[in-house]
């Protein structure tokens, strides 16, 4: 049985309080393989982010750097793909 092919997306996600920088992993050639399909799944309370840098929008400059971040999706209020230097 073939592997599923998986390809890494980096996204800017705010919520009330953070600005979160980070990677999701989306499925490469499938109907949910577009940013808004992954995100919108009603079977997923989550969004599973890695290479995470945290940034509170407070205005304390606080930064924290995480390997992985789990994010309810009731807390998004916007995401953003980030263009890779490729183009």
């Amino acid at each position: 049985m073939p592997g599923i092919d998986l390809r890494h997306e980096r996204v800017v996600v705010e919520t009330d309080r953070y600005r979160v920088e980070g990677d999701i992993t989306l499925p490469q050639g499938s109907y949910r393989n577009a940013l808004a399909d992954y995100i919108n799944r009603s079977d997923q309370e989550f969004l599973l982010l890695t290479n995470v840098e945290l940034v509170a929008l407070d205005g304390s400059g606080e930064s924290l750097q995480y390997p992985s971040l789990n994010l309810a999706r009731k807390h998004i209020r916007l995401v953003v793909p980030i263009e890779s230097p490729e183009g």
